[in-house]
């Protein structure tokens, strides 16, 4: 199967480096359709798509930008989350890489729909090298006047400023981020105040994914509504993937939701090598959840992957073949989250180090059951008290484990004196 060009319809069609090439395909057209609109209206035909945020939360994005409008403020933000940390997840730095101006474009009508007058981009450090890619196409918004005061004469006034994180995967987290930028540690803070009334500055913010803001003005221009006749009637539309592991072509794929994970691993990135066994999928990066290959003729969609005990999260597939056991690749996540933890919440920090201490036991023959059942609890724990999502959602990939392969958790003890070996 070949990939369905929507969302990257513009990927080779323009030097990334001229905002001139990129206006000869069309660019900036979509800015020039939504200032004529209000900002409800914007709201709505993302609404009427049923986009859903691709930061992997999977909140309705119309409702979003109509609630962001409601907030009133003097000034407000839109905050591009482009910190994307999740491993086996790089779908946002082929957007930035491929299509620069459109991600601008994208934040500037997000502003105007939202009465927003600043715009940071937040990106991870891992991607320094496409800062110049970036910095050259906010310089030339600014001095096309598509940036800056009385933008295309409408008395609109915004600005995108771009920031680096130092490598915190927690940064992704709106909170953690949001302080990186105001020059403070990357940590979660609690909520509320929640980010749309109180966010960076202490200014009213929204936050969306690379991906999200990318959509927007091909949304804009599609009066044929090439996009609402991709997918299904709950998924509506397209999605990009970013498929790694043990296949063949790894790579970032645009599917129509709907598409079979078969067709995504065999046919858009080559199947495995040659001779290999399909071992399991971890669904939308380290905190997704784990399935065995019974997954392979799910569609790809919210409902359907949900119904499977999946999630589409990030849009990340990692691939793994049976050269690498079920345990040994849990003991590989778990390293990242222990990792990646900034420490600051006691079920996090102390709940990540235990975890990862039983499932080397497990690895070494030593575990007893009810260490096993202990580091189910504390699982379960994390997922409930954690103070953010890195918390919340690390022991994902062991918990849909122990459902999809209880025999890797069976635990024989021999009992000498009434004491587990």
């Amino acid at each position: 199967m070949e990939n369905f060009a929507f969302l990257t319809q513009n990927f080779g069609r323009y030097d990334t480096a001229s905002i001139g090439s990129y206006m000869n395909v069309g660019g900036f057209q979509a800015l020039k359709k939504a200032v004529n609109m209000d900002g409800e209206e914007i709201a709505q035909l993302i609404a009427r798509n049923k986009v859903k945020g691709r930061g992997g939360a999977e909140y309705d994005m119309g409702r979003k930008w109509s609630q962001a409008r409601a907030v009133q403020g003097e000034h407000k933000v839109i905050i591009c989350n482009a910190d994307e940390g999740e491993t086996t997840t790089f779908k946002d730095r082929e957007l930035i890489k491929n299509d620069p101006f459109n991600l601008i474009e994208a934040m500037i009508i997000a502003g105007w729909a939202m009465g927003a007058d600043k715009g940071f981009i937040y990106m991870r450090a891992e991607y320094a090298c496409l800062r110049p890619l970036l910095l050259n196409a906010i310089r030339q918004a600014k001095n096309y006047g598509f940036l800056g005061t009385n933008i295309l004469g409408r008395g609109f006034d915004f600005d995108i400023k771009l920031y680096s994180g130092a490598g915190a995967y927690v940064c992704g987290e709106g909170t953690a981020l949001i302080r990186s930028i105001e020059g403070k540690a990357g940590r979660p803070r609690m909520k509320p105040p929640f980010i749309k009334v109180s966010g960076v500055f202490a200014l009213p913010t929204c936050l969306q994914n690379v991906e999200s803001l990318s959509l927007v003005p091909h949304l804009l221009l599609d009066e044929e509504g090439r996009y609402a006749a991709q997918g299904t009637e709950d998924s509506v539309g397209t999605k990009l993937v970013s498929v790694a592991g043990n296949v063949q072509k790894p790579g970032v794929f645009e599917i129509p939701f709907g598409t079979t994970v078969r067709e995504i691993v065999y046919g858009l990135a080559g199947g495995l090598p040659e001779g290999q066994e399909l071992q399991l999928i971890q669904f939308g990066g380290a905190s997704g959840k784990a399935a065995g290959p019974d997954i392979l003729d799910c569609p790809y969609t919210y409902e359907d992957l949900r119904s499977h005990g999946v999630m589409v999260g990030s849009g990340g597939l990692a691939v793994v073949d049976k050269r690498t056991s079920v345990l040994d690749f849990l003991r590989i996540n778990q390293d990242f989250f222990s990792e990646e933890s900034c420490g600051q919440c006691t079920p996090c920090r102390e709940g990540n180090l235990h975890i990862k201490l039983i499932l080397e036991k497990l690895s070494a023959g030593t575990a007893t059951a009810e260490d096993v059942r202990l580091m189910k609890k504390i699982a379960r724990v994390m997922s409930m008290s954690s103070l953010c999502g890195l918390g919340e959602t690390a022991q994902n990939t062991l918990l849909s484990a122990m459902q999809v392969f209880p025999e890797v958790f069976e635990v024989t003890e021999r009992q000498t004196g009434g004491v587990a070996l």
